[in-house]
């Protein structure tokens, strides 16, 4: 059984910075996808960064330039370096993985296959 563990949440300054990991276990072979949801209070749950099949990532406009997400297929390890926080990026945020085909777009209209349990980061001014 896929099984994706989020760690690295945390309070934080405005202007501060924190770096998410996702550990990912339970299979023998590389997802296709790998990528992070935020879900703001109050709102509906929306994927923020992706790297697709050829390892290239996209993100959403509410964190392009400031987040960038990565991955060590070795360690079956992804992460989300979080630069220049503001309150807006307070949330839970969760990594996810699918062996399809996906991007920004398709993660917000159907999800992605597997998901951790998110980790709580909380950005104070």
């Amino acid at each position: 059984q896929v099984q994706l563990v989020e760690s690295g949440g945390g309070s934080v300054q405005a202007g501060g910075s924190l770096r998410l990991s996702c550990t990912a276990s339970g299979y023998t072979y590389s997802f296709y996808c790998v990528g992070w949801f935020r879900q703001a209070p109050g709102k509906e749950r929306e994927g923020i960064a992706v790297i697709d099949g050829d390892g290239s990532p996209s993100y959403a406009d509410s964190v392009k330039g400031r987040f960038t997400i990565s991955k060590d297929n070795a360690k079956n390890t992804q992460y989300l370096q979080m630069n220049s926080l503001n309150v807006d990026d307070t949330g839970m945020y969760y990594c996810a993985a699918d062996f399809r085909v996906c991007s920004i777009a398709t993660m917000t209209a159907r999800g992605m296959d597997y998901m951790g349990k998110g980790t709580l980061v909380t950005v104070s001014s």
